[in-house]
């Protein structure tokens, strides 16, 4: 060993530690704003049923309907594959998984909807079918035949239909607590925010929930739905969508993009309202930007083009569905909204290819950062931080399974959660 370098530095500790105590407030406005992804299990998309139609056997019979769709319009792996052009590589994986996943698993989060798609005889009507959506899905999962994901999606805070959305708010959530209390996947959503204030309103009705039921403040967490233009740009020039997470006071857990009622509000005319116009990239990036880091996920849309008819009809349905689907992966839109049993395999199909893919890569580049050893591509901590992300969100949802990640990446699931896990500033963190 050679003559050990002499380290001299000019600067006093004071520097230092004056420079610290005046970042202290930024440092602790980070941790507030940007704590990162929750680590929980984010579903592959929503789908959602209206209030007067939702019953005990609406996830069997999505499920059933979707497996008679592929026995009648694509009854083999290489028919399906075919119509959505599939490798021979993917074809079977892909097609055995999602026959198996609509067997296991049909709908991964559900919303019972008391909004746009339910039209109720009466208020009283709609007071029973809320008590009724919080007695099946409480004795769902207590069943054990609960989609992970439930809940509801209220009426908005507008003023003509403020008062009817959190009465049927209280009746749905009074009743989960009279049998047996909230489930772990209660998910709420609040739908056409305009305001800050609006999502400020449903915090202090949440509150006042938690409070009376002596619940643990901050329990109960919503969803935004995005369907207004000035939900993305306020009228004073800022990204209204970023005020209204923080207006949420961490109880936000989504934005979902609202296709249709966004792209009617810029006039787009209906043969164009898809998620793919660029009205609706523009509002998901400024979405996907305003989100980022804080713990909130973003949802893409729908379309409402539904697979149903002819054969030739089907499958032109499926190809387009996929292929949204597709994009918005690439686009890390990792969740969507389904209107019809006949999306769900391509739902699956979309999800299962783009995970299995591009798994083995993923898998050699992680093994190979644990290692620290060198390939053609050179990964630093975020980007081991996006590869094991990647690979926990294909286990999630079926698209792999825990072997076949170990054999390819030589990590366990706890690795890979290590990997995944390190917030801002902390991405130095290596698993076992």
């Amino acid at each position: 060993m050679g003559q050990q370098e002499k380290v001299s530095t000019s600067l006093a500790g004071a520097v230092s530690e004056g420079i610290s105590a005046s970042l202290a407030p930024v440092d602790a406005e980070l941790a507030r704003r940007y704590p990162g992804d929750p680590g929980t299990r984010q579903p592959v998309h929503t789908v959602y049923v209206p209030g007067d139609a939702f019953d005990a056997g609406t996830l069997r019979s999505w499920g059933d309907q979707a497996l008679a769709q592929l026995d009648e319009h694509a009854p083999d792996a290489v028919s399906f594959a075919a119509v959505l052009g599939l490798s021979d590589e993917l074809a079977a994986p892909v097609y055995d998984r999602v026959r198996a996943k609509l067997e296991r698993e049909p709908v991964e989060d559900l919303r019972v909807d008391f909004e746009d798609g339910y039209r109720p005889a009466s208020s009283a009507d709609e007071d029973e079918t809320a008590a009724r959506a919080a007695r099946v899905i409480a004795d769902a999962y207590r069943n054990g035949t609960a989609a992970p994901y439930m809940g509801i999606r209220m009426k908005c805070m507008e003023e003509a239909v403020r008062d009817r959305g959190i009465r049927t708010l209280d009746i749905f959530l009074t009743g989960l607590m009279e049998h047996g209390g909230l489930p772990d996947g209660l998910v709420l959503t609040l739908p056409k925010v305009t305001y800050p204030e609006q999502v400020t309103a449903m915090v202090r009705l949440l509150e006042a929930f938690e409070k009376t039921h002596g619940l643990d403040a901050g329990r109960l967490g919503f969803e935004i739905q995005i369907e207004t233009s000035q939900s993305i740009l306020a009228a004073d020039g800022t990204a209204a969508v970023a005020r209204m997470i923080d207006a949420a006071e961490g109880r936000a857990t989504g934005l979902h993009y609202g296709t249709f009622d966004y792209s009617a509000c810029l006039g787009v005319s209906a043969a164009y309202q898809a998620s793919d116009h660029p009205a609706a990239d523009h509002a998901k990036a400024v979405m996907q930007v305003a989100a980022a880091g804080t713990g909130v996920r973003v949802s893409d849309g729908s379309t409402n083009v539904l697979p149903v008819g002819s054969t030739a009809k089907v499958h032109d349905a499926w190809r387009l569905h996929y292929g949204l689907t597709r994009r918005a992966l690439a686009r890390a839109y990792y969740q969507g909204w389904d209107m019809h049993p006949g999306h769900i395999p391509t739902r699956y199909a979309a999800v299962f290819a783009f995970y299995r893919e591009g798994f083995e890569q993923a898998a050699a580049r992680l093994a190979a950062y644990a290692r620290q050893s060198t390939g053609d591509i050179a990964d630093e901590p975020a980007t081991a931080k996006a590869l094991a992300g990647y690979l926990l969100r294909g286990l999630d949802c079926g698209a792999l399974d825990n072997g076949e990640v170990a054999r390819h990446a030589g990590l366990t699931r706890a690795d890979l959660e290590g990997y995944a896990a390190p917030r801002r500033g902390d991405l130095t963190t290596t698993a076992g």
